[in-house]
């Protein structure tokens, strides 16, 4: 009951958001929004520890502005917001016709309606979609940094290869011709290739802020711990301080949450379904984040993020493919989810293992 407090009100909201679901197009719905909420929450674990480890630095008055405003930027402007964005920008059409739109459905094969403009958008979405999201897979499984391995027959000689810097951006620049040559209609070859590149420049720029903005709040932290050895205490942050870290946070967010809805559009290109899922799980990171301030503690499930990569190298793959092929949108996120139950029960199985190793160790040092 002491973990369930910090999780009530998600709850709560969850059973609402299926609800709401399954008012606008059946268990179809549902499937899809329970399947983006795990996918949100998983994709974004690393962001939780992250965002604990500064929090823990701010007072309270400011890690409940983190919880309240902070959260209603992140779940209206992210996840609700920035969805209808993208169909507005590759449909011509503005956000709020978007909305509309959706809310009114209608035939595909009707011109003006959702989801004419939706399918009509399809490969501008897909190239750009698929791109970014194979270059996060890409730069994470050709990390030569990286300890820890999980499926490590296929991981470490991929590592040994990414002692070549640039490799991911060659692989996925040869993905994006291979897909505008031979799986784009010949009409559609010119926008797949121009949206394939602004996906790979779109990945590189954010990434490059995400790490710039690290950096720089990392030489702040230092700073801080040295304040903090000087005054023999913890120095929590107020005033001007604490809103250039909430503002860091909130941007940081941004920058996590990015993956995540272009992510998204690879299992259904509904934007209400994606605000219902990955609003949901905006909340359940946030609750998580402040669980991880209050405990100190993060459960160690060290295949988790492998798992989550895979899934988004398999959403990039089916995601092109969809120029060529109808893959049912359920297909496409039960095949991203698959990777990331067996990475949590793996993960399960080598903590228990790693525990009744200890065990026994200390029962043969006591004997």
């Amino acid at each position: 009951m002491g973990t369930l407090k910090f999780f009530r009100i998600d709850i709560v909201v969850l059973v609402a958001a299926l609800a709401i679901a399954f008012w606008y197009d059946g268990w179809a719905a549902v499937s899809l929004t329970a399947i983006l909420i795990v996918v949100e929450i998983v994709f974004s674990f690393d962001n939780a520890a992250v965002n604990a480890k500064y929090l823990g630095r701010m007072n309270e008055f400011w890690q409940k502005m983190f919880l309240t405003v902070g959260i209603l930027i992140a779940v209206f402007g992210m996840r609700l917001i920035f969805p209808f964005v993208i169909v507005s920008l590759t449909g011509g059409i503005s956000p709020s016709e978007a909305f509309t739109l959706a809310l009114e459905k209608g035939d595909p094969h009707e011109p003006g309606t959702y989801g004419y403009i939706l399918n009509e958008a399809h490969p501008t979405i897909a190239a750009f979609g698929g791109i970014f999201l194979l270059m996060l897979f890409l730069e994470f499984i050709f990390d030569p940094e990286r300890r820890i391995t999980w499926l490590s027959w296929v991981e470490r000689p991929l590592q040994k290869a990414g002692h070549l810097g640039t490799l991911p951006v060659i692989l996925a620049g040869l993905a994006l011709m291979l897909t505008s040559r031979f799986l784009a209609e010949p009409e559609d070859a010119g926008r797949v290739l121009f949206a394939g590149l602004a996906g790979l420049v779109t990945y590189l720029a954010v990434n490059g802020i995400a790490t710039v903005m690290e950096a720089q709040e990392e030489r702040r932290a230092e700073k801080l711990d040295a304040a903090e050895r000087s005054a023999g205490g913890t120095v929590a942050l107020a005033g001007k301080a604490a809103f250039s870290m909430f503002m860091f946070l909130e941007v940081l967010d941004a920058t996590f949450s990015f993956d995540g809805v272009i992510g998204a559009f690879a299992i259904t290109p509904d934007p209400l379904i994606i605000a219902l899922g990955l609003g949901v799980g905006a909340l359940f990171v946030r609750s998580m984040t402040v669980y991880l301030v209050r405990q100190g503690t993060l459960a160690e499930y060290r295949y988790l993020e492998h798992g989550a990569h895979w899934a988004i190298g398999t959403l990039a793959t089916l995601l092109l493919l969809t120029l060529r092929f109808d893959i049912p949108d359920v297909v496409i996120g039960l095949a991203g989810l698959a990777f990331i139950v067996a990475a949590w029960l793996t993960s399960s199985h080598a903590n228990a293992r790693d525990e009744a190793e200890a065990t026994d160790s200390g029962s043969v040092g006591s004997g």
